[in-house]
């Protein structure tokens, strides 16, 4: 059986600090010893430049790192490890499509439709390909319980369209956005699908070859790998047709005044020493994940969520957000209070959490909201984490 207080023990931040509950794992997740050591492992044994140079501890170094990209391929399924390519993290990939698959398609009067309860990362990138090549971004709006508005979705899905970006799952709400159907009508109209995992990915089993998206993307330091690695999946067709973005070393296969010819993929979008320790502990933070039962882990943490949430229900003046079931996160505010208020009044009790916009600006807009506090559980929260937390809760209340 799945047991937090002992998965608590291999997470060495949180075992130092006994008294630290940390409930913003939506943010970025804490690292267990297994993905520490595989980046003290690469740096005290390993270290070395990969893909170049003819010594035994380069092609070391390279067999981990393509060994890491074959494990990131079997996670989400992808059919080629050529269809995995390392960035710094989602914004970047999200980045990556927009200068060069938008950027080299889109035309004037084309549309990107976007939903409203969208990361500003992706939002914001679509916003400045669509100036640059005079395309349109249009806003897909939710329901007022912070759902998509597939009705809305459909009135506005045209032959214009030609990118439609959405969450897998929104970092405010936990909303499960109905991703499937999304895509299937995106392709029905001839545009291409741009699903932002970074939340999904970690509590989904993700197939991206049976999900069909044309990209998919997620960042590594919410799946308890470091921060500054990400990956991008991309159809295999679509990744060939793109051009590369950044240009130096390693992208090329042969460089000269009179022409450049470019690597394959993935070498084509991956200029310069990339984050080879960051790719190994991401391999490190999936093999590690895998060795637990991950509907154990997910009916573990939906069970912290819904006492949390049955509670704050009962509570006066407090306003839950967009709450759906079976989901790791809970956003509430106090009607009258600042949230940055009651962050820092749970904080001074030793529990860390989010409060603010959450890079969410037009979902606050749609809300009528400046922000609002955001609790959110990680593998190594406790029931006994959650009782200490109501209390604080309450604490902070008859404070303010």
């Amino acid at each position: 059986m799945f047991d937090a207080y002992q998965v608590r023990k291999q997470f060495p931040s949180l075992a130092n600090q006994d008294s630290l509950i940390y409930l913003d794992s939506a943010a970025t997740t804490q690292k267990p010893t297994a993905v520490i050591d595989a980046i003290k492992h690469y740096y005290q044994t390993q270290n070395a430049n990969v893909h170049r140079g003819s010594h035994s501890l380069t092609a070391n170094a390279t067999s981990k790192f393509e060994a890491a990209r074959k494990t990131v391929q079997a996670y989400i399924q992808a059919k080629s490890e050529k269809e995995v390519i390392w960035t710094r993290g989602a914004t970047e990939a999200i980045n990556l499509i927009a200068q060069t698959y938008a950027r080299t398609n889109l035309q004037p009067g084309d549309e990107i439709l976007v939903s409203e309860m969208e990361h500003h990362a992706n939002i914001v990138p679509w916003q400045i390909v669509a100036q640059q090549t005079g395309a349109t971004v249009v806003k897909v709006p939710i329901h007022k319980d912070c759902t998509f508005d597939m009705e809305a979705f459909n009135r506005l899905l045209s032959q214009k369209a030609k990118i439609v970006a959405v969450a897998h799952i929104s970092n405010v709400t936990a909303t499960r956005n109905p991703i499937e159907e999304i895509i299937s009508l995106t392709h029905n109209v001839g545009a291409i699908a741009v699903i932002d995992g970074a939340q999904g990915i970690v509590h989904e089993q993700v197939n991206v070859s049976e999900l069909d998206a044309d990209f998919y993307l997620f960042s590594g330091h919410k799946l308890y790998a470091p921060t500054g690695i990400g990956v991008l999946y991309g159809k295999l067709d679509l990744l060939n047709a793109m051009p590369p973005w950044h240009g130096g070393g390693k992208m090329v296969e042969k460089v000269s005044f009179s022409g450049t010819t470019y690597s394959e993929l993935p070498g084509k979008f991956e200029a310069g020493t990339p984050n080879i320790a960051g790719a190994i502990a991401l391999a490190a933070a999936i093999k590690w994940l895998d060795s637990f039962s991950r509907i154990e882990i997910e009916q573990h943490i939906h069970r912290l969520q819904e006492m949390t949430y049955k509670v704050l229900c009962e509570l006066e003046d407090i306003r839950v957000i967009g709450f759906q079931p079976q989901s790791s996160l809970i956003s509430f505010i106090m009607e009258g209070v600042h949230h940055q208020d009651i962050a820092t009044l749970l904080d001074q009790q030793g529990i860390a959490v989010r409060a603010g916009h959450h890079c969410a600006h037009p979902l606050m807009d749609a809300l009528g909201l400046k922000g609002t506090v955001r609790i959110s559980f990680g593998i190594y929260n406790t029931v006994e984490e959650v009782e200490k937390l109501i209390l604080a809760i309450k604490k902070a209340i008859d404070m303010l």
